[in-house]
């Protein structure tokens, strides 16, 4: 498995939550937003394997808010493989894996969802932009998915927000929008619409 990585085994019959973390993130950041979800998931954390002057990323981007959809697209697929190899070594469901993204992280999750419908059983993107501008993605048959955006947010604009939950619904996935205005940060409130979210699908 090429990603440096934490798994922490939860209840069974319980999700299994695959954290994504942003730019200059590592593994362990979105653990306490997973164990306020629901404590009793099992946790699959990979650290992003590309580095931006140090920083921690899951794909290369060409500049601020390009990102190298080459580079991309490989990296999609290898996470992709990465989740199915640790499914067979850590002995979980592959079919009951939550995505649980913020920024770089929710990024290559859309991106997942582009070429997988057996990718997630539900994901929760946080400030995710639109990952591919010419590329179709695949129908979704009901995918539950909470977005949580920000009406200010700087880096991820209301506009690229919109333009993938219109992707997202034209392929019949089950989308709700939360749109807080804290910018590019995680709110308390937005975390407390994601966790209702959660109970409402999952639970």
């Amino acid at each position: 498995m090429n990603y440096h990585h934490i798994f922490i085994k939860g209840e069974e019959n319980q999700p299994v939550f695959l954290l994504l973390h942003g730019t200059g993130g590592n593994e362990e950041d979105l653990i306490p937003l997973a164990r306020m979800i629901n404590p009793k998931a099992s946790i699959l954390s990979p650290r992003g394997n590309v580095s931006e002057n140090g920083m921690n990323r899951f794909f290369r981007r060409l500049e601020m808010g390009v990102l190298d959809e080459v580079d991309l697209e490989k990296r999609t697929h290898d996470l992709y493989e990465f989740v199915s190899e640790a499914a067979y070594e850590y002995n979980f469901n592959r079919k009951e894996v939550v995505a649980l993204g913020y920024s770089n992280g929710a990024n290559i999750a859309a991106s997942m969802l582009y070429f997988f419908n057996d990718a997630f059983k539900g994901a929760l993107l946080h400030h995710p932009m639109v990952p591919f501008r010419n590329k179709k993605m695949v129908e979704l048959n009901q995918l539950p998915i909470f977005i949580g955006a920000g009406s200010n947010d700087p880096i991820c604009l209301p506009d690229e927000t919109n333009a993938l939950i219109n992707e997202l619904e034209n392929k019949n996935s089950d989308v709700t929008t939360y749109w807080g205005n804290a910018g590019h940060s995680l709110s308390q409130e937005e975390l407390r619409h994601a966790a209702n979210w959660y109970k409402k699908y999952f639970s």
